[in-house]
């Protein structure tokens, strides 16, 4: 059991890379706090997993909400040993295209919501004597993809911000890193094939970012997200973990 009574915030976890991971997490013996901005999907998750998981509504672009959450955790359980920035999205559209109100909203959810939930997390942290954080940026950080511009701008910024906080943190015993997925077969991009005129086909094209010629399963980043929050990668911090079946190294483009 890695994670035995160790609490642990996951945000994004009312479905997907979150809830797969809040699952691993509460399977080796955490205690979750399952943070959605879908209230009824952080609490329906929290419901399966059983008696020491709770269902959190935040918005973690949301000062108040973030505050409120982390009061929550501490007062049921009384620490934090993990945070888990998961919460994220993304939308199409380059830097011409792309409403503002849209960029604003990426930054505010993808970037603002990583930084309040580690403003107010890192004190709590550093008061019991360390933690584990892990964020959820992308391979697209590091190569990019086509009309995608705010979606790679934020993930880009989160990498950079894991590295500036294990740089700051690490003398308080918090170790801060970051996963970055490929595509992976979630409810998000099932509502993105449902609403192509030809879903198999752009399934396809999906599968084809890979090396590997698939998408990726959320249970397979999870994997990653529980060796970056236990002890078992206890003197990596800074590090960039990438799960992405070989989008990033460009193999998949010879054919």
């Amino acid at each position: 059991m890695e994670l035995t009574d160790k609490v642990c915030i996951v945000t994004g976890a009312g479905s997907g890379i979150g809830k797969a991971t809040a699952k691993l997490f509460y399977d080796n013996g955490a205690k979750v706090a399952v943070a959605d901005v879908n209230g009824d999907a952080a609490n329906s998750a929290a419901a399966e997993l059983g008696s020491n998981a709770i269902g959190i509504a935040v918005d973690v672009s949301s000062a108040k909400d973030v505050e409120a959450m982390v009061a929550l955790v501490v007062e049921k359980w009384g620490r934090i040993d993990v945070l888990i920035n998961n919460a994220g999205f993304g939308m199409t559209g380059n830097v011409v295209s792309i409403a503002e109100e849209d960029w604003d909203r990426i930054m505010a959810v993808n970037v603002k919501g990583i930084f309040l939930c580690s403003k107010h997390v890192v004190p709590v942290m550093a008061a019991q004597g360390g933690g584990s954080i892990v964020n959820t940026t992308s391979y697209t950080a590091a190569s990019a993809i086509a009309d995608r511009t705010a979606y790679v701008a934020s993930k880009g910024a989160i990498s950079s911000l894991t590295r500036a906080m294990a740089l700051d943190h690490a003398k308080q015993g918090i170790r801060v890193n970051a996963v970055a997925p490929g595509t992976i077969d979630s409810p998000y991009f099932e509502r993105i094939f449902s609403q192509s005129p030809d879903p198999q086909k752009l399934r396809e094209e999906f599968n084809a970012r890979a090396a590997m010629n698939r998408m990726g399963r959320p249970e397979e980043v999870a994997e990653a997200m529980m060796f970056l929050a236990s002890d078992r990668s206890r003197f990596a911090t800074g590090s960039i973990v990438t799960v992405d079946g070989g989008s990033s190294i460009g193999n998949h483009l010879v054919r």
